[in-house]
């Protein structure tokens, strides 16, 4: 098997992850609270975290020095978490699978302000594009619009500041210390409001706490490595495979079947995502000095 195919694999697998762990905190979410999924979520994946970075090349990866960098970004992660749980909650999975896409194109327009970078226009177009579809998906004065999307558009915001962040200082840190302490922070910050939002969980539920933090773990673990096999502009497409995953998922357990104005909204996301992707490698390889 080729390096890119086995990247494609990865990334594909890496996706139902995530979209099997989005599934759990959507049923965990009818019980219980944001934070308590949070809570667990992070208490379970913390020491996988830790065991992978170990057969990475020691625990000496965890080593920071800038340990403000890693409070605010796990600041920023949890109230993606919160609002993306919270979100689940109210809305159908692929739904709010199709509203979580717009992250990538607040990425692109908050990388000027904060990263002092430059958008060229075909750039800006596309994420208009994309703009337009989360518009056709919410469908603001209709019947679909309402808090739910709000706080899902509020999750793809904070996870788009995470990014710029990752990509700020991405560079200066490793990557399992990034993700360890991007796990530590929510644990910690839940576990304070715990008492206040705790309420015991059923024994089904104790599997569902287990099985929502190895989906998360599993999903990071096997995207990194999508991304080792395969460059960026043939791995990162087939994060976009989740919409599929969500609305099978979606229909299984729930019932739910998009409308079509979702699926409309979605093919603009997509598309505007996919066209982004591909001006900023083309892009980049004009930059990239000829040997």
């Amino acid at each position: 098997m080729s390096s890119s195919l086995k990247g494609i694999g990865c990334m594909c697998l890496g996706v139902l992850f995530l979209a099997l762990g989005d599934a759990v905190s959507k049923w965990l979410g009818e019980v219980h609270s944001p934070l308590q999924i949070i809570f667990f979520r992070a208490l379970v994946s913390l020491p996988l975290i830790a065991l992978l970075a170990y057969f990475a090349g020691g625990m000496r990866k965890l080593r920071t020095k800038r340990p403000k960098v890693h409070l605010l970004r796990g600041i920023i992660y949890t109230g993606t978490m919160g609002f993306f749980v919270l979100g689940l909650t109210m809305l159908p999975l692929a739904e709010a699978t199709a509203i979580a896409f717009v992250a990538p194109l607040f990425v692109t327009l908050l990388s000027v302000p904060l990263l002092g970078e430059r958008i060229e226009p075909p750039v800006l177009v596309a994420s208009l594009v994309g703009f337009l579809g989360v518009l056709i998906v919410v469908r603001p004065g209709g019947d679909a619009f309402g808090m739910g999307a709000l706080v899902l558009v509020a999750a793809a915001l904070c996870y788009a500041l995470m990014m710029i962040t990752a990509r700020r200082y991405g560079g200066r840190e490793h990557l399992w210390a990034m993700v360890f302490y991007m796990t530590v922070v929510p644990l910690v910050l839940t576990a304070a409001a715990l008492p206040w939002v705790w309420q015991t969980p059923l024994p089904w539920h104790w599997l569902g706490f287990l099985g929502s933090g190895v989906f998360g773990v599993g999903a990071t673990a096997f995207i990194t490595l999508a991304f080792r096999f395969a460059p960026a502009a043939i791995a990162a497409p087939f994060d976009y495979s989740a919409m599929l995953w969500a609305v099978l998922l979606g229909w299984w357990f729930w019932g739910e079947l998009p409308d079509v104005w979702v699926w409309v909204g979605s093919v603009l996301i997509i598309g505007s995502g996919l066209a982004i992707a591909y001006m900023e490698r083309r892009t980049s390889l004009k930059r990239r000095p000829s040997a």
